[in-house]
């Protein structure tokens, strides 16, 4: 089977299912909760991690959380949460050449 039709056929059985893309997909999901919680859902590993600043590795990029005391909270194989003092939170991308 070719990788398009193998491809549409995952998507097809995914909505049929009613799967969420993150899920399907494996794409992080980041809930804010106040200033002082994230929860990263399809995260694949810890970069560093410091009281000030934490980089988490997904697969489609990499999340920065910088703020004051943070800690890594309720980690299991796929989620993870980030509590502190949340300054700002940004994203690298990883750029696929085709």
């Amino acid at each position: 089977m070719a990788y398009g039709r193998k491809k549409n056929m995952k998507g097809r059985i995914n909505r049929v299912l009613e799967v969420p893309d993150e899920v399907a997909l494996k794409v992080p999901k980041l809930t804010i909760l106040k200033f002082e919680e994230v929860l990263i859902e399809n995260y694949k590993g810890i970069l560093e991690y410091q009281d000030f600043f934490v980089r988490i590795q997904t697969h489609i990029g990499i999340i920065n959380i910088n703020g004051f005391k943070l800690t890594l909270e309720e980690m299991t194989i796929d989620d993870l949460i980030v509590k502190g003092q949340i300054e700002s939170i940004d994203f690298e991308s990883i750029v696929e050449n085709n």
